[in-house]
């Protein structure tokens, strides 16, 4: 495909229904999963329940994910990819409804256990249901699978941010099974309407890169480690904030947008920082202001022991705000950043390496949701929440220092500027200095060698900025 159809080819309306359908799937499945944040632990300390306890049913979601998305992965073609999604939906969404009816359920250990109990199915059914939405999404946008896949990531982060919001509202509204019933049964229709209107997935088998070998590469694993870690600040706060707010009496639907406030100020500044990294700054750098932020934010929502003011709400609000900067500037970069260490150290630039770095990320987070709930309820019922706070301070000081250290050490090339492609009639290559455009140099090339590589260069087959990372050269096409 020559540059002046690559700049012309535009999405099909088969790849825009596609992408907008498992968007809203994404979306609502995100809602159902965080909307009983706002109500659910006053509901079970109701029936005799300690933080540790329902600090567990909201960690045992993300633990059953990461344990399972792999199996689900490495079956996929066996099941079927739209069949792995569609049932997916089903079960995530009447779980949701059957979480609604445990409010009925008047004994401690019949609550916590049943809670226990659906929680678990529902999170086989929304990982079945997000490793196969992957997949399909890599089978119909393959040149531009990163791109897509940070969309879908949107959609997801923005319903887990405004389901808190929307489960606070509907329980001020109709009370513990409203919420649950309202969004299962929505998940529900998006789940027909998939099974209906998604168009079957043919992308050919390819063989998969080697997962450890990819944890090797130091900056998969340190990106990796900061998505946990991200992830962990997150679910600290979907724990125990609720209980820390009840100090000063708000409505469930202003807890509700207590706990939209970080998010939020995320989604805003997510697309900005996007921008940022792509123009002007490193991702890693960005990552070491994001830890700093985080370390701020949470500091401040406690306050921690160290601060000599008392615990206020507009203290708490400044807190969420900054954290949320800080979410914004560790989430965004490390997706992007671990592809591209990937690429550096020799993995091939196309889908295979993509779907393992997508699946590493997606574990890694999982994997800091669940730790972070689940120590925060032992800590809190422990040592309160203002002391707890030290554990996630402690986290991303590690996250700064290990940051900091890695830029000291790394040896990184400048980083390339994608050049416009031309051609050379003449059988020559021209190697345009990216940083510099005053700088151009030419070599010759016979036409007998065009099919070998030219040396410290590395091509771009997927037509996307992952390409000849670490090479300030950019390889003009030479025409046959």
């Amino acid at each position: 495909m020559d540059e002046a159809m690559r700049i012309k080819r535009r999405y099909t309306r088969r790849q825009w229904s596609t992408v907008m359908l498992i968007g809203t799937v994404n979306f609502a499945g995100a809602v159902c999963i965080s909307l009983q944040a706002p109500f659910y632990p006053q509901e079970a300390e109701m029936k005799g329940s300690t933080a540790t306890e329902y600090g567990l049913v909201f960690g045992i979601f993300e633990l059953v994910s990461f344990l399972s998305s792999p199996l689900f992965g490495k079956y996929l073609d066996t099941i079927g990819a739209k069949f792995t999604l569609t049932s997916g939906i089903f079960v995530a969404a009447v779980s949701c409804m059957l979480f609604g009816l445990l409010d009925l359920v008047m004994q401690h250990p019949e609550f916590i256990g049943l809670s226990f109990a659906v929680r678990i199915v529902e999170a086989l059914g929304a990982s079945a249901a997000l490793t196969a939405a992957f997949a399909i999404i890599a089978s119909e946008f393959p040149d531009s699978v990163g791109t897509t896949f940070a969309t879908l990531e949107t959609f997801y982060g923005v319903g887990y941010i405004v389901g808190p919001t929307i489960g606070g509202l509907l329980f001020q509204a109709g009370g513990y099974i409203l919420p649950f019933i309202v969004m299962g049964s929505m998940l529900g229709v998006v789940g027909v309407v998939t099974c209906v209107v998604l168009p079957a997935s043919n992308q050919p088998k390819k063989p998969q890169a080697s997962l450890l070998k990819m944890l090797a590469v130091p900056g998969v694993l340190l990106d990796s480690l900061v998505t946990t870690a991200t992830a962990m600040s997150m679910g600290f706060y979907s724990a125990t904030l609720e209980p820390h707010l009840r100090q000063f009496d708000l409505s469930p639907a202003l807890v509700g947008v207590m706990f939209i406030i970080s998010g939020g100020i995320y989604a805003v500044f997510a697309p900005l920082v996007g921008r940022i990294i792509d123009r002007c700054c490193y991702a890693k750098r960005v990552v070491l202001l994001g830890g700093l932020f985080v370390i701020v934010g949470v500091a401040l929502v406690g306050p921690a022991d160290f601060m000599p003011v008392e615990t206020s709400l507009w203290l708490c609000v400044l807190g969420l705000i900054i954290h949320g900067l800080g979410l914004s500037c560790l989430m965004v970069p490390t997706f992007s950043d671990a592809i591209s260490s990937a690429v550096c150290a020799g993995f091939p630039d196309d889908l295979t390496t993509y779907g393992v770095v997508s699946g590493l990320w997606a574990a890694s987070f999982a994997l800091g949701a669940f730790v972070g709930p689940s120590v925060a309820g032992v800590l809190f019922d422990t040592v309160g929440f203002r002391k707890s706070t030290y554990f996630i301070i402690a986290v991303h000081v590690l996250v700064v220092v290990g940051t900091a250290l890695f830029l000291c050490c790394e040896r990184r090339p400048p980083a390339r500027k994608p050049g416009k492609p031309k051609t050379n009639m003449n059988g020559l290559l021209r190697l345009e200095e990216s940083n510099a455009s005053s700088l151009n140099l030419i070599a010759n090339w016979s036409q007998d060698h065009r099919n070998q590589s030219f040396p410290g260069v590395t091509r771009n087959k997927a037509g996307n900025d992952y390409g000849s990372i670490g090479s300030t050269l950019s390889v003009i096409e030479v025409a046959a």
